[in-house]
C-alpha cells in the first residue's frame, strides 16, 4: 500500500484545488489556479460597476467616470486570464465554462444598465443578448460534441463592443462637445451589426456542420 502523499492526476481530479495555480509543469493545473482566480474577480467586479452607473443616474460625475474605469479594467482582464491559461498551460473545465460567462456578464449588464437609464434603445439590447446567450448555449452544448473557437467575426464583435461601450459609458461629451454622441452612435451601430452578423454565422456553420453529420 502506497503512501506517497503527493497527489498524483487522478487526486488533483477528485480535489480540483490541487495542482499548478501559476506555473507549468507536470500534473493538472488547479481549478484554483491564477487564470480562474482572474476570470472570478472579473464577475465580481461587474456588480460594483452596475452600482456605480446607476447611482450617477445621468449626474456625469465621478460615480459614472468610476464605473467606465472599472468596465474597462474587467474588460481588459478578458485577454489576461485566456492569455495566462494557454502560456501556462492552466486551461480547465471550469475556466472554459466560467470564462464565456464572466465576459456575457460584464457586457449584457453594460448594456441592460444604458437601457435602464435611457441612453440606449431597448430592442439594441434585446435583439445583443438574445445572441449572446443564444449563442453561447450552443457552445456550451456542442462540448460533448467539440469545441467551437471564436471566429474572426466573433473577436471583432467582441471588440467593437467593448469599444462602443467604453465610449458610451466615459462622459466624454462634458469634454469634447455633443459630437461625440455621434462618433458613439457610429460605433456603438457597428458593434451591434457586428453581434448580428457573427451570430448568423455561427448558426450558418452549426446548421453545415449538422448536415455533415447526417
Amino acid at each position: 500500500m502506497s503512501t506517497d502523499p503527493r497527489p498524483d492526476a487522478a487526486s488533483a481530479k477528485t480535489f480540483p484545488f490541487r495542482g499548478r495555480v501559476v506555473s507549468r509543469g507536470a500534473g493538472p493545473a488547479s481549478t484554483a489556479n491564477i487564470a480562474n482566480i482572474i476570470t472570478v474577480v472579473r464577475i465580481l467586479m461587474a456588480p460594483l460597476f452596475f452600482v456605480l452607473l446607476l447611482a450617477d443616474d445621468h449626474a456625469d460625475g465621478s460615480l459614472r467616470v468610476w464605473a467606465a474605469v472599472i468596465f474597462v479594467v474587467a474588460i481588459l482582464t478578458d485577454s489576461l486570464d485566456g492569455f495566462l491559461a494557454r502560456r501556462q498551460d492552466l486551461v480547465s473545465d471550469f475556466g472554459k465554462i466560467v470564462d464565456p460567462l464572466a465576459d456575457k456578464v460584464l457586457t449584457g449588464g453594460a448594456f441592460i444598465v444604458l437601457s435602464v437609464l435611457g441612453e440606449l434603445p431597448w430592442w439594441v439590447t434585446i435583439l445583443i443578448l438574445v445572441r449572446e446567450v443564444g449563442i453561447t448555449v450552443y457552445r456550451f452544448v456542442a462540448l460533448r460534441d467539440r469545441v467551437i473557437p471564436a471566429s474572426r467575426g466573433g473577436k471583432l464583435k467582441t471588440l467593437l463592443q467593448g469599444v462602443a461601450l467604453t465610449l458610451a459609458l466615459f462622459p466624454l461629451w462634458n469634454l469634447l462637445g455633443d459630437w461625440i454622441h455621434v462618433v458613439n452612435t457610429i460605433v456603438m451601430t457597428l458593434a451591434f451589426l457586428a453581434t448580428i452578423l457573427s451570430g448568423l454565422d455561427y448558426v450558418r456553420v452549426a446548421l453545415k456542420h449538422s448536415r455533415t453529420r447526417a
